[in-house]
Order: C-alpha cells, then sequence, then structure tokens
C-alpha cells in the first residue's frame, strides 16, 4: 500500500511539473518565478496574457483530454478483458471523427464551429448505441463487443476519408490537423467544456471500481457473485464513451493515449482497477501534455499536433501487443 501511494503521490508531482515546465516553455521563455509571480497578480501584462489567455488554457485542456482518454482505455481494457482494447479499437474515436469532419465538411460556415465539439460527441454517442445494438444477443460478451468495434472502427475510418475526398470546398487540412489530434488554440471554453464530465465521471468512474475488478473473473464467476453483469457494462462503456467522446470533441484524434497509459498503470500498480483508474489519468495527462509540450517547442515556428507524438510510441507499442499474443487462443 505504501509502495503504490507512493507511486500516486510522485506522479502527481510529476503532473503539475509538467504542467509548470509547460507553462514556462514556447515562443517566449518565462522563468518559474514569473510565472508564480503572475499567478499571485505581480506578473508584468505580457507574461499575464501570454500565460492565461495562451498556454494556461492550452495545458489545462492537454491534462483533462489525456486523464479522460486514459480512464476511458483502462474501463474499456477492463470490461473487454483485452488489453488492446482502446476507444480507438471500439470505434468511439471514429465515431466522434466522422462526426466531426462531416460537421466541417457539409455545416462549417453555415453553423457556428463552437457546435463542432457538440457533433463530435454525439457522433461517439451514436456509435457506441449501434455497438451495443449490434453486439446484444442474450446479453452482450466481451468478444462480440471487441469484434464488432473493430468493425465499426473500419467503417467510420472510410467514412470519414470518403467525406474528406469528396469535400466540395477541397480543404481538407482543418479536418486533418482534427484527426491527428491537437490541442492548439485551446481556450478557456474548451476547459469548460471538458471540466463537467471530468468532474462528475471521474468520482463515478472510481465508485465502479468493484465491478471492473469482479469482471476480470469472467461473466459466470462475477454473476454468481451477485453482480449485475451486464447493467453494470453497459453503464462502464456508457462512462467511457462519455469520458473519450468529451476528450475526443475538443482534443480530436489523439490516439493510443487509452491503450498506452493503462498499460504503464499496471505495470507499476498492479492490476487493482482501484488504483489503475487515478494512476492511468494522471500518466495520460502527463503523455498529452508532453507531447503538445514538444510538438510546441521542437519544431518551432511550426506547431506540430499532439497526435503525431502520441502515434509515433502507441503504433510500434500496439505492433508489439500483436506480436506477444500472436499464440493466445
Amino acid at each position: 500500500m505504501k509502495k503504490k501511494s507512493w507511486i500516486a503521490y510522485s506522479l502527481a508531482a510529476a503532473c503539475v511539473a509538467t504542467a509548470v515546465i509547460s507553462v514556462c516553455l514556447g515562443d517566449t521563455y518565462i522563468s518559474p518565478f514569473q510565472v508564480f509571480q503572475s499567478f499571485a497578480g505581480k506578473g508584468s501584462d505580457t507574461n499575464s496574457m501570454i500565460i492565461e489567455m495562451l498556454r494556461l488554457p492550452r495545458i489545462t485542456t492537454a491534462l483533462l483530454v489525456g486523464a479522460s482518454l486514459a480512464v476511458a482505455g483502462s474501463i474499456l481494457q477492463g470490461i473487454v478483458r483485452n488489453p488492446m482494447a482502446s476507444p480507438e479499437m471500439l470505434g468511439v474515436t471514429g465515431g466522434a471523427s466522422a462526426a466531426a469532419v462531416a460537421f466541417l465538411t457539409f455545416a462549417a460556415g453555415t453553423v457556428s464551429i463552437r457546435w463542432l465539439p457538440v457533433s463530435a460527441l454525439a457522433g461517439a454517442g451514436a456509435v457506441s448505441l449501434v455497438l451495443y445494438l449490434f453486439a446484444w444477443k442474450r446479453g452482450v460478451t466481451s468478444m462480440r463487443l471487441i469484434l464488432i468495434g473493430v468493425g465499426m472502427s473500419a467503417l467510420m475510418s472510410g467514412a470519414t476519408t470518403m467525406m474528406i475526398v469528396f469535400n466540395p470546398k477541397n480543404d481538407a487540412g482543418q479536418a486533418y490537423t482534427w484527426l491527428t489530434g491537437s490541442v492548439y488554440a485551446a481556450n478557456w471554453e474548451n476547459v469548460l467544456l471538458l471540466l463537467p464530465w471530468t468532474i462528475i465521471l471521474m468520482p463515478l468512474t472510481m465508485l465502479m471500481t468493484r465491478h471492473v475488478n469482479i469482471a476480470q473473473l469472467g461473466d459466470d464467476i462475477a454473476t454468481s457473485s451477485g453482480s449485475r453483469v451486464q447493467l453494470n457494462r453497459f453503464i462502464l462503456l456508457m462512462i467511457s464513451v462519455a469520458l473519450a467522446g468529451s476528450a475526443v470533441s475538443v482534443g480530436g484524434g489523439i490516439g493510443f493515449v487509452g491503450l498506452l497509459a493503462p498499460h504503464m498503470a499496471r505495470k507499476l500498480i498492479g492490476a487493482n482497477f482501484k488504483w489503475v483508474m487515478p494512476v492511468s489519468a494522471m500518466l495520460g495527462a502527463i503523455i498529452v501534455m508532453l507531447a503538445d509540450l514538444i510538438g510546441r517547442t521542437a519544431f518551432l515556428p511550426l506547431d506540430v499536433p499532439a497526435g503525431v507524438f502520441t502515434a509515433a510510441i502507441g503504433a510500434p507499442f500496439f505492433i508489439y501487443l500483436l506480436y506477444a499474443r500472436r499464440n493466445e487462443s
């Protein structure tokens, strides 16, 4: 217990340190002392404007997006009992992406761009409901859920590509940037959009961790222990979809965070989801903040989307998982 607490506190400190470093670095370097001066209301107007209006909302958005995607991935890996499960694999991210690209293709210019996150969230929700209905046959099994999810993901990917190709405006740049995943130009409005989902769903997830742990034993044992397997699975799936959909609606398709963070958490803390969930959240936040920091500082004056760096790490890791499990039935 002491080791787990020490790891959790260390990650919390690393999360704060990453956020402070991110505030300091950029086109204009601001020292940590000047950052704290600005927080205390004693900094220069220029520094305060850069921190409060440009960097802080972007970093806060990255933190919330990373934590939400990581917890969503933890839930999916728990209820599906498959270490390769993630919002991307089950089509949740694909549904949000398809809806967002449809908005950019058919509604941009006639409807306010502020409705883009709402469109993406609706797409994630719609795909998850279709997924659950297709997977239902006297209940939903983990295997059917993941197999149909892979199919839904491929379908959404094809629909997204087709809309980009046939875009009448012939301008795919904005869509591709969104699909890659970026918190560029994030503002406090984005933070306020994400915050309620995080505040409500994260504690609810912690209350459901017992059911995730029981689900690891299999449906038969979980049912015999008194767990309402189908109801709990549906609730957990909806929580995962809401977390992933809200994150994707603001940050775009930042991939592999929901795959990487839970694996890292289990290596550090063990298989108990009471600890895996919060540790995954902190790891996800650190991953996205670091990816965004590298993207906006390493290639100045270019601002490279954070999703490029998460994919550069996540894709090889996914291939490794496939290789490691190649002999499993």
